[in-house]
Formats: structure tokens, sequence, C-alpha cells
């Protein structure tokens, strides 16, 4: 879907900058415009599509139905396995995260899908398939799935919603306040559109310029934090070493699928897989751009204790890979 927008980033980085691929500002450079532009894309695209969704069902009747219906936390189980099935990284996964809770997805179950959402995708677990096994695979993308329903669980019954940022809140009212006129005025579809189109991008302006700061972050880290670095650290196999993966990873960026060639080389160098793929988890699940990204949606309360629960479970999870693999 995005081939045209690296292909675009290519362009503009090596052919009319005359940059060097191999060098780190290349890299960091062609990073930061092939992801602006995709995350850009995906917002906008995503709150349009929520905002036709509230036009034609309101924020209340969807927010009612997740919250009284019995579904016995099987919403959270869904939500972790659609973040499964779309290949989106942290950053990426942030447009469709402000989009549930602008369509009135309980915070919760939008929190399982945008954990699970960057951890596991089907390009990554081919990768780890070919480079580790079955077994390994198997175990990576169950415990992704379960981490991802459970935080979710666990997130949803701390009862957070108050912790989401004033810009948030005056959109779910919006969207609320929009859904009822809709109704009122029985407004046909292309009637509708100007107003869902012209919010879609008030959206879209508001969260740009922390779009911009998460990326720029993401693209540093990209191009100019060696892999080395990790590897003389993390090979001890020490008790140590899983929560020190986990917190070495954090200021990290990549997606899963770029990251899997770099956890192989860990393992060949010592590492402990079930260390290696907690670094892998925090790299993609808790990046440093999530969490600049995520500060327009909430406050920073509730981003650490996002992230602390996150952390708490990958930790735990590479412990457990260490046993069984």
């Amino acid at each position: 879907m995005f081939e045209w927008t690296q292909n675009f980033a290519d362009w503009i980085v090596y052919s009319v900058l005359k940059i060097e691929a191999e060098t780190a500002v290349g890299s960091a450079l062609n990073f930061f415009i092939y992801d602006t532009i995709k995350i850009l894309i995906l917002l906008f695209l995503i709150v349009f599509i929520m905002g036709i969704v509230n036009a034609y069902f309101p924020v209340d009747r969807l927010r009612d139905f997740l919250t009284n219906k019995k579904l016995y936390g099987l919403e959270y189980f869904f939500a972790a396995l659609f973040g499964a099935i779309t290949p989106f990284c942290s950053c990426s996964s942030v447009p469709l995260f402000i989009g549930f809770v602008r369509g009135g997805i309980p915070l919760g179950v939008t929190f399982a899908f945008l954990i699970t959402s960057p951890l596991v995708n089907e390009i990554a677990l081919a990768m780890f398939l070919g480079m580790f096994g079955v077994k390994a695979t198997l175990i990576y993308a169950g415990s992704g799935i379960l981490l991802g329903t459970v935080g979710g669980f666990v997130l949803g019954k701390m009862n957070l919603g108050h912790l989401l940022t004033e810009w948030v809140r005056n959109i779910l009212e919006n969207a609320q306040k929009v859904s009822e006129e809709f109704e009122q005025k029985k407004l046909s579809f292309f009637q509708r559109l100007p107003s869902i189109t012209r919010e879609a991008w008030q959206i879209v302006n508001g969260v740009l310029v922390y779009i911009l700061i998460g990326i720029g972050i993401g693209a540093f880290m990209y191009g100019y934090v060696p892999e080395n670095f990790f590897e003389t650290y993390l090979g001890g196999g020490d008790w140590w070493t899983v929560p020190a993966a986990v917190v070495l990873a954090v200021p990290m960026y990549a997606n899963a699928a770029a990251i899997v060639p770099v956890i192989e080389v860990f393992v060949i160098k010592g590492v402990p897989l079930g260390t290696a793929i907690a670094f892998m988890m925090a790299t993609i699940g808790l990046s440093l751009p999530e969490a600049t990204l995520l500060k327009k949606v909430m406050t920073w309360r509730l981003i650490a204790i996002f992230f602390g629960v996150v952390t708490v479970f990958i930790i735990f999870s590479g412990y457990i890979f260490n046993i069984l693999l």
C-alpha cells in the first residue's frame, strides 16, 4: 500500500539530495520522510472513516453496546487479534487508536489493539519462522496476542478515561453533537461529507506537531544508534539482562519486520533468545516516538501507566521465553 511512499522517500534522499544510502543521515532522513507521509495519510483516512461510522452509528450507541453486552472479555481478545492482522508499527497504530477513541470504543479495548498491533504482523512472523523455527514463532505470536488481551483488560479495569487529554474529550463531545445533528436533519451521505472531511482535517492538524517530533526522534534513533552497543550489554544471560533489554529498547524505534534481522544478529552473538525477544517487543511496542505521539491524546500520567503495565508484561514474557526456548 505504501510502496510508492518508500519510493518517493528514496528519490528525495538519494536522487534529489544526493545523500548516500549507507550513511546515518541518509537512513534517518529517508525514514523521516517515509513515516511522516504514511502516518499522516493513515491518520486522515482512519479518522475520516470513523467520522462516517459515527454519522450512521452514534458514539453513545456503540459505547453502550460494548460496555453493556456480556462479551466475557472477548472484546479484548478480538481487539488484540485485529491488532495482530494489521501490519502497523507503533507510531502507525496511533492514528487507529485516535480513531477508536473517537468512535466510542472503550479505552481498555482500544489499548488491547494498541499493544498488539506493532508486536505481531504477518511479515514479521514469516521472517521469525525462517530464522527461529516453528516453536519460537508460535510462542512469540501467541504471547503478543495474549499480552494485548491481558494488558487491555487490566488497563480497562483501571478506569483511566479521565486521564485522556481535554483535546480528546472535546473530540468525543463534538462527535456526539455531529451524530445528533445528522440524525435530526436526516442529511444524506453527500450532505454529511463536507463536515466529516473538515473534522478529519482538524484532527490531523491538531496532532501534526506531535507526529513530526515523534517521527524525528525515531528517525534519529534509526539512523544513529549502533547495534553492537546492545550486544555488549545483553549477552551475559544474567537475570538483570531482560529488564535491561526492555529499558534500553524504549528510546529505540523500528517496526517488527525491521527489527527481526537485528534480533537474529543478537542471538548469533550470544544474547539469549528470550532477552532478544523482550528487546524486540519493547522496541516496537514501547518506543519514545510513540509516547510523543500519544501525548496529544493522553496525559503524562496515563502514558506512564500504559508503558508501566506493558513493560511489566514484556519483562515477564522475556523470562518465560528464556525458560521455554
